[in-house]
């Protein structure tokens, strides 16, 4: 798809109807900034019902995705821009879904030889009818405590919640739930939280400098990552060069392991032997002035700008 004239023009898909609507916003206004500072022709645009009519009277070089939650990362939206013919920056449907749903990112994950938190799986409608205090009681022998829950599928850390005692899980059931219809319970793994982008602009994938994450509260939640002066971050993470190393490789087997291109973020806890497990990976990281793969890509020297014009170049020419 070549738009007139020439000049290459790119769309900037942000917003959506997800409960990270807001972040997609701000992610795609940004995106589009630092794409015109390039000199870049960009324009940002809701992913709503107008846009394939919009797409049928425009023409597009290629698309970012800045869309968070379901429609950004479950690879639908994804197919749509396939059904239609414009090429856009990051992974193919399948391998979106494959990462969209934790429990199996983490199985793949795991058949690559990666650690991840032990975990239990837990549907609404199992852990209704099954009776919740026999299957948490069962749950809580299995896993121990503490632990997280979190929906199965999400971002932005929304319906997350740690869980120090047995009786705070009912309440951090029942919040989860309220995001999606599946809960995943995993063993709380102590340890530093780092977040690392992968970038494959035509050479392999490489991992940026890790980001260290830590959360004045402790957990790495919606509030944390949202409320100014709430997280402390760490560009590059403070970790030995060993284990900055054994991370970065880490993160480029996580984003082979589910089949991605272009572009990821893996997000780790490195335990205290400096071994990293993964929590989960993310097609559609958020790039606001506060999120984390900015913050990598300033880390590498790296001009954000250049290197989405860079990405769009390459999708545009596949």
């Amino acid at each position: 798809m070549t738009s007139p004239g020439g000049a290459a023009r790119y769309l900037v898909l942000a917003g959506g109807l997800s409960h990270e609507r807001d972040v997609s916003l701000k992610s795609g206004r940004r995106v589009a900034d630092a794409l015109k500072h390039e000199g870049v022709d960009a324009v940002v645009r809701d992913a709503d019902a107008g846009l394939l009519a919009h797409l049928s009277d425009t023409r597009y070089d290629a698309a970012v995705v800045a869309l968070h939650g379901g429609a950004g990362e479950d690879g639908a939206l994804r197919e749509v821009l396939d059904l239609v013919g414009l090429p856009y920056v990051g992974s193919a449907p399948e391998a979106c879904r494959a990462a969209w749903d934790k429990p199996t990112a983490k199985s793949l994950a795991r058949r690559a030889g990666l650690l991840t938190p032990d975990s239990v799986v837990l549907p609404h409608a199992a852990f209704r009818e099954l009776g919740a205090a026999a299957v948490l009681d069962r749950l809580v022998q299995r896993l121990g405590l503490p632990l997280m829950v979190k929906p199965a599928r999400g971002g932005s850390a929304l319906g997350c919640s740690a869980v120090d005692k047995a009786e705070d899980l009912p309440a951090a059931m029942v919040q989860c739930f309220s995001y999606g219809e599946a809960a995943l319970v995993e063993q709380f793994v102590e340890g530093t939280e780092v977040a690392v982008t992968v970038v494959d602009t035509g050479d392999g994938p490489r991992a940026l400098p890790a980001v260290e994450v830590r959360p004045l509260s402790g957990v790495y939640d919606y509030a944390a990552r949202y409320t100014a002066g709430s997280t402390e971050y760490f560009a590059p993470a403070r970790l030995s060069d060993d284990v900055a190393a054994s991370v970065a490789a880490f993160a480029v087997a996580a984003h082979t392991a589910l089949g991605l291109r272009d572009l990821s973020r893996a997000d780790l806890i490195v335990d205290a032997d400096g071994r990293a497990h993964l929590l989960e990976v993310n097609v559609a990281p958020g790039m606001t002035e506060t999120s984390l793969l900015p913050m990598a890509v300033d880390a590498a020297g790296l001009s954000f700008g250049s290197l989405l014009r860079e990405l769009l170049e390459q999708a545009a020419a596949r």
